[in-house]
């Protein structure tokens, strides 16, 4: 039976991997785009008629994974127009990224509102595609890492209207140092709008990043990184983040960022909220090479990304199935807890947790295939199967 005939997707004996735990043997059934039946066993079989059906020969089956930032990918910047967004987002895909939000560098205020524009526009046509994460402007210049210090400003009132409206409803996250001026009432105008916002790229200690919290900011920007780390007398905006239960922790984990050991220790001190994203830029999944990154030249050898001449990391080549094989070879995170850490925390981050995350029915149908060795087998969003790729 062809794609074109069938209306849905029954996959059976697999290991399913969710935040609920594992089920051996287990089989869903998905109808268009939503999963509409599981269980474990032979039932699969009375839903076989009119669906394309794939035996999981005992691999793991997880949710969809949910990428909260992201710049590129398969050679192609998210800064640099619609062909090159989608390009990139194939890469992701390909390694079981199924649900994408957009992440800009600072850039020129008209360019963002370009950009934001241009996302809104795929994402009115492409599901997958969740919205957009402005990581600058707002952003402290001692804590810049890979944007151009010529377009980081301060958070003005007629400056967020500007962005929120070029997104038209559709901007996921931004990014702010809450120590910039404006910065508290810039939060709290951009959550009347929706809008979720992230600590990072910051200078903030403890008590200015718990004020932000405490205002509303959910998110803290890859965790760790382009912030004050923690110290016995200066806690600093990492503690901040692991004692309040509402706010979710970005992660970076690639074996570059964060060494495995930090990273285990931020699962430990705020379980069920942190996700593991990529922060990737053009060359993940791609070859090493000179690349850019917003207005910026990046290098990348040996899989490292750095601004050119410099030794400032700049993004990652992370793909998000790389992260989980970190987290459960070297970081040794149940895997249970690293699926989560994909798939319903990041769910969960974004207000989605009733839509994406878990292997239920009335949940999208996306899915993960992978082998005993974490690698992806096959990828379906949407209730679709996705092109294998390049996994390399």
């Amino acid at each position: 039976m062809t794609g074109a005939e069938a209306s849905g997707a029954v996959i059976h004996g697999a290991r399913k991997l969710d935040a609920d735990g594992q089920i051996d043997d287990f089989w869903l059934v998905s109808s268009e785009d939503r999963i509409t039946a599981v269980g474990h066993g032979d039932g699969w079989r009375q839903h076989v008629e009119g669906r394309n059906v794939t035996d999981a020969g005992g691999g793991w089956l997880t949710p969809g994974f949910i990428d909260l930032h992201g710049h590129g990918g398969g050679g192609h910047g998210f800064d640099n127009g619609p062909e090159e967004i989608l390009a990139g987002l194939a890469t992701h895909r390909a390694h079981g990224t199924t649900r994408s939000v957009i992440s800009l560098v600072a850039n020129p205020l008209a360019q963002l509102r370009e950009s934001l524009s241009t996302i809104a526009d795929l994402t009115d046509l492409d599901p997958l595609i969740l919205g957009s994460h402005l990581e600058g402007p707002f952003l402290a210049i001692e804590r810049r890492g890979a944007h151009d210090p010529a377009f980081i400003r301060d958070p003005q009132p007629e400056m967020l209207e500007e962005l929120i409206g070029a997104a038209r409803g559709t901007l996921r996250q931004i990014t702010i140092a809450p120590e910039r001026p404006n910065a508290l009432e810039a939060i709290e105008v951009l959550l009347e709008a929706g809008v979720i916002v992230g600590i990072g790229h910051t200078e903030a200690d403890y008590e200015q990043t718990k004020r932000a919290f405490e205002v509303g900011a959910r998110l803290l920007t890859h965790t760790f990184n382009a912030m004050n780390g923690i110290h016995h007398r200066q806690p600093g905006p990492i503690i901040a983040a692991f004692e309040n239960h509402d706010v979710t922790l970005e992660l970076i984990l690639d074996g570059l960022h964060v060494h495995p050991e930090v990273a285990r220790l931020a699962f430990r001190s705020a379980p069920g909220r942190v996700a593991l994203i990529t922060d990737a830029m053009a060359a993940a999944g791609s070859t090493d090479g000179d690349y850019r990154l917003g207005s910026l030249n990046v290098t990348v050898t040996d899989g490292l990304a750095v601004l050119s001449g410099t030794n400032s990391i700049a993004g990652s080549t992370l793909t998000q199935d790389a992260a989980l094989r970190i987290a459960v070879t070297q970081s040794g995170i149940e895997p249970r807890a690293a699926v989560e850490a994909l798939t319903a925390t990041p769910a969960t981050a974004l207000g989605l947790s009733h839509e994406f995350g878990h292997l239920r029915p009335g949940f999208a149908a996306d899915a993960v295939l992978l082998d005993h060795e974490w690698a992806v087998q096959q990828v379906w969003a949407a209730g679709t199967a996705l092109p294998a790729g390049s996994r390399e």
